[in-house]
C-alpha cells in the first residue's frame, strides 16, 4: 500500500520537491548555504521527530529556541514559504493532466446524468430544474484570506508554469525558459513580504473580491456552463439555453457592516461603482475581441434594417457599444473620484438590456444566416456572462445588527415623543411598525438630527433606496429573532424613499433563535401586509459560526437542521417559496467542509432548486482561485442541488431523531460545561493560544470583537477558530461531539449509530467533517503549547482536554471499524502528511516567540513579524484558518 501511495502521489511530490528546490536556491543565492543547511537539518529533524525520534526532537527544538533575531524572520519565512508553494502544487494536482484517480473525482455533472436515468427521472424533469435552478455563491471577506493580493496573483502564475511543463512536447529551450520563469516568480515570492503593513480597508478586500472574478471566474463560467451544455447534448440530446444562468455571484464585501465601523454608506456607494466598473472594463475586453472576429456581411433583416444596410453590420452595433462602454467607464471613474457627473443614459450601459439585447440580435443573425457555430463561440460566451454578472458584476448584500435598527426606531420614537419604543411587547411595536408602513405620511421629519450611528442606519437605507435593483441581493438582518426586527428594517427603507421589494433576510444564529426560527416566520407571515410585500419568495439565513461557537457543532449542527425543517414547512403552508442563505465559514468549526457533501446532507425540501451560501476568506481562492479550479467547483454546486432537488435525501427515521437529540442535549451540555462553566477556561485559552496576539496581525477591516471591552463571548467566530488551530487542538470543531458519541456507545446505540451512517447524509456527512478535524489535530503539539505558554496550575485543564480528544478520536474509529482515521480519503490523509515536516518547525517556533514576546514589555520588530510569520504559515500548512 506505501508503495502504491508513492506511485499515486508521484507528480504531486515531484511538483513540491521541485518548487522546494528552487526556493532553498533563492534562499543560499539571497542569505548563503549555511543559511539554507539549517533550515534543511530542522525539516530533517521533525521529519524524525515525526517518526518519534526524541532526539531529533530535542536537538530541532534547540536549534529554534537559540535562533539569534537577525535570523527569526528568515526562518520563519522559509517554512511559510514552503507552505505556501506545496499549497499551490496541491491545488495544481487536482487539475493537472497527470491528476491521480484517488483526487481527481470524475465528472460531477456526468455522474449526475447517469445518476437521474438510473433513478428513472425524465428529461423534462431535468430540463425543468435547470430552468429554475438559482444557485448564489456569496462572497464574503471577513477575510481570513492570510495571503497578500500580489503574492496570490504570483502564486497564479506559479501553477501556469506548471500546467505549460506538463506538455510532453516542450523543447529544450521551452522548458528552459519556463524554469527560469519558475525561478524569476518564486524569487520575487521571496522578497515580498508576506505580512500586510496594515489592515485593509472594506474597499480593499472588495477590490480583493474582483480580482477573482477578473482572474478565475470570469473566464471559468461560460468555460463550465459549454461543459455543461456537452453533458446534456451528449446524455439527452438537448442544448442548454441561453437564457439559463444556474448560478450567480452576490458579495458582502463592503456591504456587511456587522460590527464593523469602517464600512459606512459613503464606502458601500464607491463599492457598487468599482464592481460596476470592473464590469464594464470587462465586457470591454469582450466587445473588442467581438469586433475583431465578427466581420462578416450576411446578416438578418432585423440586423440590417437597424444598422440601415450598412457594410460589416455586426462591427456597427458592437462599435456602438464599445461607445457606450468606454463612457460608462468615464462616468464610473469620476464618481469613484468623489465627482456627480451629469447622466445621460442614453450614452450609457445603463441597464442589462443596453448590452444584452444589441448581442442577442447579432446572435439571432448569425444563427439565422447558417452561421450559429460563429455565434456559439465569444459571442455566446459574452451573453453567458450577462446572464451571470449582470452590469454590476457582483451584487452587494447589506448586512446590519439588529440591534443598529433598533436603536434608530427608539430614537425617531423618542424624538417624536410617542414613547420608549424599547420598553415597548412585541406586540406593540409590530403593531407600530405596521401603521406606519401603511400610512401615507412620512415618519421622519425633516428637521430631525439623530446621533452619528443613527444617521449612518439612514444614509444606508437612502443609499439602498437610490440603486437599481439589479445592484443589490439582500439586505439581511443579524442576530434576529422577532417579527418586530424585519419590519422595522422595512420602514427604515421605506422612510428613505425605496421603492423596490428588497429581500429582506432574518439571520438566526445561536442555539435559541435557530430553535424559535420558524415560529419568526410563521408570524411574519401571518401578516398580511408583509406577506404581499414578499410577492410569494422568503429568505431566511442560517447561522453557523455563532450557532457552533454558542453551542457547539454537534448540537448546532442538529438545530440548524431542524430549523429548516420546520422553515420548509412553514413557508410550504403559507404558500411561499423558501431560500435558504447558508453562511457557512471555511473551517469546520464555523461549518465549512466540502460543498458538495454539505448540500446533499441537508433535510428534504430544503433545497428544492434554491440555494445562497457564503464562500468565505481563503476558501474563495482554494475553490475559484484558478479557471479549471473554480469550473469543477461550479459542476459540483450545480450537480449537487440538481441532485438534492430531484433525488433529495430520506426523512430520518424516529429512533435517528431521538438518538441526534440525545446526542445534541449531551454534546451542548459537554460544550458549555467547559466553555462556560470552567472558571480557568478563558485564562487557558489566551495564555495556550496566539488569541491576544492575532489582533496584531492585520488580517481584515473588522475589528476581532464585537465590543472592544467584551470577553470571550463577544469574540468573533473567526479568531475563536483561528486560535485553536493555531495551537492544534482544534478544540471547537469537536468539543462536546466526542464526548456525546462516546455515551452513546456506552448506551449500547453502537448499531443505530452505524445504521445512521449508513443511510443518513445528515449524519455520515457530520461524522466524516468530525474526523477530518481529529486528523489534523495534534494533542502532542498542544501539549508544547501549555507547557512552555500555561501556568502549570491550569495544566489539568489541558490534560483533559487532551483526554477528551483521544476519547472522540478512539470512538470515531470505533464506529467506523477502522484502524486509522481516512482510511477512506487517503488524499487528504497524504496532503496533511506532506506538510508536516514544515508546519511542525512553525509551531515550535511560535511557541519561543509567544514565550519572548510575553516576557518582554516591548518585543523588538524583528520577533514581532517572525510570530506573525509564524501564524500565517501555520494557517497556510492547515490549509484553514477561520
Amino acid at each position: 500500500m506505501a508503495a502504491q501511495s508513492i506511485e499515486m502521489y508521484a507528480s504531486l511530490r515531484s511538483n513540491v520537491s521541485k518548487l522546494g528546490q528552487i526556493l532553498g536556491d533563492t534562499m543560499r543565492t539571497h542569505l548563503g548555504q549555511d543559511f539554507l543547511d539549517k533550515v534543511e537539518q530542522i525539516r530533517v529533524l521533525a521529519k524524525q521527530s515525526r517518526q518519534g525520534d526524541d532526539d531529533s526532537k530535542q536537538q530541532m527544538l534547540t536549534l529554534l529556541t537559540s535562533l539569534p533575531d537577525d535570523e527569526l524572520v528568515p526562518f520563519a519565512k522559509a517554512f511559510n514559504q514552503f507552505l505556501n508553494l506545496a499549497n499551490m502544487a496541491e491545488q495544481f494536482h487536482t487539475i493537472s493532466r497527470d491528476c491521480d484517480e484517488l483526487v481527481c473525482a470524475p465528472d460531477p455533472l456526468e455522474q449526475l446524468f447517469k445518476q437521474l436515468s438510473d433513478k428513472s427521472k425524465s428529461k423534462q424533469q431535468l430540463m425543468s430544474c435547470l430552468h429554475e435552478l438559482d444557485i448564489d455563491l456569496v462572497l464574503t471577506a471577513h477575510p481570513t484570506e492570510i495571503s497578500r493580493r500580489t503574492l496570490i496573483q504570483k502564486y497564479a502564475a506559479v501553477v501556469d508554469c506548471l500546467a505549460e511543463k506538463e506538455n510532453s512536447q516542450l523543447s529544450e529551450y521551452e522548458d528552459k525558459t519556463l524554469t527560469l520563469r519558475l525561478r524569476q516568480l518564486i524569487a520575487q515570492i521571496w522578497h515580498t513580504n508576506e505580512i500586510r503593513s496594515q489592515r485593509p480597508t472594506p474597499v480593499d478586500e472588495a477590490r480583493w473580491g474582483l480580482a477573482t472574478i477578473e482572474v478565475s471566474l470570469w473566464h471559468a463560467v461560460p468555460e463550465f456552463l459549454r461543459q455543461m451544455n456537452d453533458q446534456l447534448e451528449r446524455q439527452l440530446g438537448e442544448e442548454l439555453p441561453i437564457d439559463i444562468s444556474p448560478i450567480r455571484f452576490s458579495s458582502w464585501m463592503g456591504g456587511d457592516r456587522d460590527g464593523n465601523p469602517f464600512v459606512t454608506a459613503k464606502v458601500t456607494k464607491e463599492v457598487l461603482s468599482r464592481n460596476r466598473r470592473a464590469a464594464a472594463n470587462l465586457y470591454l475586453t469582450d466587445i473588442n475581441e467581438l469586433i475583431a472576429e465578427l466581420s462578416m456581411e450576411a446578416a438578418s433583416a432585423e440586423l440590417a434594417d437597424f444598422t440601415n444596410n450598412q457594410a460589416e453590420p455586426y462591427r456597427v452595433v458592437l462599435r456602438a457599444i464599445r461607445k457606450k462602454l468606454e463612457q460608462t467607464k468615464e462616468y464610473l471613474n469620476e464618481r469613484i473620484e468623489g465627482y456627480q457627473p451629469d447622466l445621460d443614459k442614453h450614452t450609457l450601459i445603463w441597464h442589462e438590456d443596453d448590452l444584452k439585447q444589441p448581442l442577442m440580435m447579432l446572435y439571432r443573425s448569425l444563427c439565422d444566416r447558417g452561421m450559429k457555430l460563429v455565434a456559439n463561440g465569444k459571442l455566446l460566451n459574452t451573453l453567458r456572462r450577462i446572464g451571470c454578472f449582470g452590469i454590476h458584476m457582483l451584487r452587494l448584500d447589506i448586512r446590519q445588527d439588529s440591534a443598529r435598527h433598533l436603536d434608530a426606531i427608539h430614537e425617531l420614537v423618542d424624538y417624536l415623543q410617542l414613547g420608549d419604543y424599547k420598553s415597548w411587547s412585541e406586540a406593540e411595536k409590530q403593531q407600530f411598525l405596521l401603521t406606519e408602513l401603511q400610512s401615507k405620511r412620512p415618519l421622519i421629519p425633516a428637521n430631525w438630527q439623530p446621533s452619528a450611528d443613527v444617521q449612518e442606519v439612514i444614509d444606508t437605507c437612502r443609499l439602498v433606496a437610490v440603486q437599481p435593483k439589479q445592484a443589490l441581493g439582500s439586505y439581511v438582518i443579524s442576530m434576529a429573532s422577532l417579527p418586530s426586527d424585519v419590519l422595522s428594517v422595512l420602514l427604515l427603507l421605506r422612510e428613505a424613499g425605496c421603492q423596490k421589494n428588497m429581500r429582506i433576510v432574518p439571520l438566526f444564529e445561536t442555539l435559541d433563535d435557530l430553535n424559535s426560527a420558524a415560529d419568526c416566520i410563521k408570524k411574519l407571515l401571518a401578516i398580511d401586509w408583509y406577506r404581499a410585500y414578499t410577492q410569494g419568495l422568503q429568505e431566511v439565513m442560517i447561522g453557523y459560526s455563532d450557532s457552533a461557537k454558542d453551542a457547539g457543532v454537534m448540537a448546532a449542527a442538529w438545530a440548524q437542521y431542524q430549523a429548516q425543517e420546520q422553515l420548509v414547512a412553514v413557508c410550504k403552508q403559507a404558500d411561499v417559496k423558501l431560500t435558504l442563505f447558508h453562511g457557512r465559514g471555511g473551517s469546520i468549526g464555523r461549518g465549512g467542509g466540502p460543498a458538495h457533501q454539505a448540500i446533499l446532507s441537508q433535510p428534504p425540501g430544503s433545497v428544492d432548486g434554491r440555494i445562497r451560501v457564503t464562500e468565505q476568506g481563503e476558501m474563495i481562492r482554494f475553490k475559484f482561485g484558478l479557471p479549471k479550479q473554480a469550473c469543477k467547483s461550479l459542476a459540483l454546486y450545480t450537480s449537487a442541488v440538481v441532485e438534492a432537488t430531484l433525488l433529495p435525501p430520506p426523512e430520518p427515521k424516529p429512533e435517528w431523531r431521538a438518538c441526534i437529540q440525545t446526542l445534541a442535549d449531551e454534546s451542548v451540555k459537554a460544550y458549555r460545561d467547559v466553555v462556560r462553566g470552567e472558571a480557568d477556561f478563558v485564562h487557558y485559552f489566551r495564555s495556550a493560544t496566539p488569541e491576544v496576539e492575532l489582533g496584531k496581525l492585520p488580517l481584515g477591516s473588522r475589528p476581532a470583537k464585537r465590543r472592544v471591552d467584551g470577553g470571550i463571548e463577544s469574540l468573533r467566530a473567526i479568531p475563536w477558530i483561528f486560535a485553536w488551530s493555531q495551537n492544534r487542538l482544534m478544540l471547537p470543531a469537536w468539543l462536546g461531539a466526542g464526548e456525546a458519541l462516546r455515551a452513546a456507545v456506552g448506551r449500547n446505540e453502537t448499531k443505530l449509530l452505524r445504521e445512521m451512517i449508513s443511510e443518513w447524509p445528515f449524519f455520515s456527512t457530520r461524522l466524516s467533517m468530525l474526523e477530518m478535524v481529529y486528523a489534523k489535530a495534534e494533542p502532542n503539539i498542544a501539549n508544547y503549547y501549555e507547557t512552555c505558554l500555561v501556568d502549570p496550575k491550569l495544566h489539568h485543564l489541558g490534560h483533559t482536554l487532551r483526554e477528551r480528544l483521544d476519547r472522540g478520536a478512539a470512538t470515531l474509529l470505533e464506529l467506523s471499524g477502522s484502524d486509522r482515521l481516512m482510511s477512506m480519503t487517503p488524499w487528504s490523509r497524504e496532503s496533511i502528511k506532506l506538510r508536516n515536516p514544515y508546519v511542525d518547525p512553525l509551531h515550535f517556533l511560535q511557541v519561543e516567540l509567544l514565550a519572548r514576546t510575553r516576557k518582554e514589555d516591548a518585543a523588538s520588530e524583528n520577533v514581532e513579524l517572525a510570530l506573525m510569520l509564524t501564524i500565517a504559515g501555520v494557517a497556510a500548512g492547515m490549509r484553514n484558518t477561520g
